[in-house]
């Protein structure tokens, strides 16, 4: 798989990079296929698999390590791709997602709540978490905002 060059002319206010272009058709593919085979939870869980196994060793590596955490955590939520990256969802809204660094070409992975995810607390509170690697109090960690996010 080439590997994209990074446009950086998103920062520059000029548009989207390269890297957010794609990112958007796939979300546009993603949205079209699940619309034609309609709810199908196995189907889904192929998908972000799939998605997972594409991912270079150190980020594949964290994102086996957190889908494994949210099945076991919360099999309440239904994996399924978001903007092409592992997302896990409740009632069809994405409640947490795993950013590859390899991704947008970020130094670091990123596991991420969207506005779905149950982790309101006081007037401010963290939405995402740079990984560079997963020990086991991050698993126990993440684990128990899984268990939150859920509710």
């Amino acid at each position: 798989m080439a590997t994209p060059t990074k446009d950086t002319s998103a920062a520059n206010g000029a548009g989207w990079s390269n890297e957010e272009k794609a990112a958007a058709r796939e979300h546009t593919r993603e949205l079209k296929a699940q619309a034609k085979r309609g709810a199908d939870r196995d189907a889904d869980e192929k998908d972000c698999l799939a998605k997972i196994a594409e991912m270079p060793k150190p980020d594949r590596i964290l994102a086996e390590s957190i889908h494994a955490i949210v099945a076991a955590n919360a099999p309440e939520l239904h994996s399924k791709t978001w903007y092409g990256m592992p997302a896990y969802a409740r009632d069809g809204k994405i409640v947490c997602f795993f950013k590859s660094a390899d991704k947008f070409k970020s130094r670091y992975a990123t596991f991420g709540f969207e506005e779905n995810a149950l982790l309101d607390e006081g007037t401010m509170w963290p939405t995402s978490y740079a990984l560079t690697t997963m020990t086991k109090a991050d698993e126990t960690k993440i684990a128990e905002m899984v268990k939150k996010a859920a509710g």
